[in-house]
């Protein structure tokens, strides 16, 4: 029990749409009370009934507002939406009704109308609790939208960057033999090699390589949507899911892949994207 009520529950601190929904649940509290006229309402004269429900109305429309935009907006440190916790959100409900049903009695106790009775503040109570289980039903709705909708989006992210992943990357050639299509997970690196580029790729447990008459600006523009290519020196374009390991000496850093047998420079200009890329591996 302790550990549920410990769990982490999001604090709604959309304050424009809670401004809606304050005038929305205030208006709907008036109506219910001319309506059905609930707490000795329908006993009372033309006039001390108007002036009643439109006092009860207004107190839940203060109520709320002071509760929902005013103190959270004072003290936003004590409202932070992912420190917010599932035994604060109770105790944060039940503050609510009681200002919600204290400003009820109050509002009774002023205009000196009726006697009070143990049914009379029990039906305070439970009037008050109409705008808190809106506020609670609509906590609930837009979280489960929000999460949904999020939850959508990202399987579009994963569909598409499958979708993605599973397309051949085409290097064409000034010569027609020398074309060559492969997945971009497969790729170690690509190496400037005068008017060519030299591609290596992964092939089972082999390392395979060809040239083809091509610049590293071309293959650079192929695999611009892939986000592990990295340019780390100008004649090299290296997949940062590959890297063996990087040692460092007074020339600066090399790269090393396994099976590789060459080491691979990297430049002073990508020498911090290269920490970046890694750090986030």
């Amino acid at each position: 029990m302790i550990e549920f009520l410990k769990r982490s529950y999001p604090f709604n601190d959309d304050l424009k749409r809670n401004a809606q929904v304050i005038f929305f649940i205030s208006i709907s509290i008036f109506m219910f009370l001319l309506l059905f006229q609930p707490l000795e309402i329908s006993t009372l004269a033309g006039k001390e009934k108007i002036y009643l429900i439109i006092g009860l109305g207004v107190i839940t429309f203060l109520s709320l507002s002071i509760n929902l935009l005013v103190l959270p907006s004072l003290w936003p440190d004590i409202f932070l939406h992912r420190e917010w916790k599932i035994w604060k959100e109770i105790l944060w409900d039940l503050w609510i009704l009681f200002t919600i049903a204290f400003g009820y009695f109050l509002m009774y106790k002023t205009m000196g109308i009726i006697e009070f009775s143990f049914s009379m503040i029990v039906q305070m109570i439970l009037i008050a609790i109409i705008p808190l289980t809106a506020l609670i039903i609509f906590n609930h709705n837009r979280l489960l939208r929000l999460h949904l909708r999020t939850a959508n989006d990202l399987n579009k992210q994963l569909k598409n960057s499958k979708e993605v992943e599973d397309k051949l990357v085409h290097f064409d050639s000034d010569y027609q033999k020398d074309k060559l299509s492969l997945k971009p997970r497969l790729l170690l690196l690509i190496r400037s090699a005068d008017n060519y580029i030299e591609i290596f790729w992964r092939n089972g447990n082999d390392i395979k390589s060809q040239l083809i008459r091509s610049t590293m600006l071309k293959a650079g523009e192929l695999l611009q949507d892939y986000n592990y290519f990295f340019k780390c020196h100008r004649s090299f374009l290296v997949n940062i899911n590959y890297i063996d390991r990087v040692d460092g000496n007074s020339q600066g850093y090399k790269l090393y892949f396994d099976k590789l047998g060459f080491e691979v420079p990297v430049s002073k200009n990508a020498i911090k994207e290269l920490k970046s890329r890694i750090k986030f591996l």
